[in-house]
């Protein structure tokens, strides 16, 4: 008895990649010939010429004055850090480990931020001692803040996370308005800034992350003329300038089948015109926070096919590869209904679909699956398949000792 599915679309593969002898090419590099480098599969292949490529496309369509940070937690690899510091302006961490990477990276200190809701005692030490800022979630993080300081002699780098009474329309993750873990409500900021700037903190001004991965340009805009009315108000309130703003970012790439890229054009020009009306944040230090949008489309995971089965009419190509590494492709990342990701036979690049497969990982659980039911070329056992969109939240992301198969390899071309 066959069981019959409908095939299903798979998500949009970045229009950066290219063939080379029928072959993926990341970086100029054969999938192949990067698999024989390494000496495994899986593996993630992060391209420094797309995060070039991003990066001036940002600067090209930004306003002058906007900074670029970027959220190491998107992807941490330490040579994706040390290649990210020639290119932005600073950093935003989320632990005491991601500060320990930017410090054997040889960053500057007084390029990041560090942002989180729950900061350890010890995690706020080494990072008051580094010189980093810290954009505290609440008044008692800020307390301890103070007391830290006093502590060891060392005066903390103090700004405020802000939570927004608005939101990121059509983010993925919602990270600002209403009841939240992340920030101090917009009404408190006031005092509290006041408090810190009065016990002598070095103040550094305001944090206002309000969601992250969305592809429209509207809700971009309207959520960044909402960050800068909100900050002008709180610095009016506070009675002081603004050091620094923390804009956030909410910038999404295309993942699923529909998915369009983010028009940056009309973004940059929209920013262009807000920045006008602000004329009280004229000396503050403006950035926006991205991650994902910075490294998400660099990155390829390569996993190896292993079998080919048939089970009641339907073919599997079971991979070395699966949701360990890659949690979002399979679908248990945050999604309500699976999709499929951008998936391709690396080893028959641009070749013509010719069946229906479902490509599954190695593990022991009907979750592992990197794409239902698409239409893909014809593979064998051996060939190479790639998922895309694979750098960021992927490697570090993903349950890598789950049943025990250990993390995949990882190199920067």
């Amino acid at each position: 008895m066959k069981t019959k599915s409908k095939t299903k679309p798979l998500g949009p593969i970045p229009a950066c990649y290219q063939a080379i002898d029928g072959e993926l090419a990341i970086g100029g590099h054969k999938a192949s010939d990067l698999v024989e480098a390494a000496g495994q599969t899986p593996l993630f292949v992060y391209s420094k010429d797309r995060l070039d490529a991003r990066v001036a496309d940002l600067r090209a369509a930004l306003p002058d004055r906007i900074g670029i940070n970027y959220a190491v937690k998107a992807n941490p690899h330490p040579e994706v850090i040390t290649h990210m510091s020639g290119l932005v302006d600073g950093f935003d961490i989320a632990s005491s480990g991601e500060l320990a990477m930017i410090e054997r990276a040889g960053i500057d200190a007084a390029l990041v931020s560090f942002a989180g809701p729950g900061k350890r005692d010890d995690e706020l030490e080494a990072a008051i001692a580094a010189g980093v800022t810290l954009n505290c979630e609440s008044e008692g993080e800020a307390e301890r803040s103070l007391a830290i300081g006093q502590r060891i002699g060392k005066c903390p780098r103090i700004a405020i996370r802000v939570n927004p009474d608005f939101e990121l329309k059509g983010s993925g993750m919602k990270m600002g308005g209403g009841a939240k873990p992340f920030g101090v409500d917009a009404e408190r900021v006031p005092a509290l800034a006041k408090k810190v700037i009065a016990e002598g903190a070095q103040w550094r001004g305001l944090h206002i992350f309000t969601g992250s991965q969305t592809l429209s340009a509207d809700a971009i805009i309207e959520a960044q003329g909402n960050v800068l009315n909100l900050a002008q108000s709180l610095a009016d309130e506070i009675g002081e300038a603004l050091p620094k703003l923390n804009m956030g970012g909410g910038f999404g790439i295309p993942y699923f089948p529909g998915d369009e890229p983010l028009d940056l054009a009309a973004v940059g020009e929209a920013l262009h015109g807000l920045l006008e009306h602000y004329a009280g944040l004229g000396d503050t230090d403006l950035c926006i926070e991205l991650g994902r949008y910075l490294v998400g489309e660099s990155g390829v995971y390569l996993c190896r096919v292993i079998d080919r089965k048939v089970s009641h009419g339907q073919t599997y190509l079971v991979t070395d590869g699966g949701l360990h590494h890659q949690l979002a492709a399979s679908g248990n990342f945050g999604t309500v209904v699976r999709r499929n990701y951008p998936v391709a036979i690396a080893s028959r690049f641009g070749a013509t679909p010719a069946e229906p497969v479902n490509v599954v990982g190695c593990l022991c659980t009907p979750l592992d699956r990197l794409a239902d039911m698409a239409e893909l070329p014809h593979a064998e056992v051996g060939d190479l398949v790639a998922v895309f969109c694979a750098g960021a939240y992927g490697a570090t992301a993903s349950p890598i000792n789950f049943l025990g198969h250990g993390p995949a390899a990882e190199v920067v071309v």
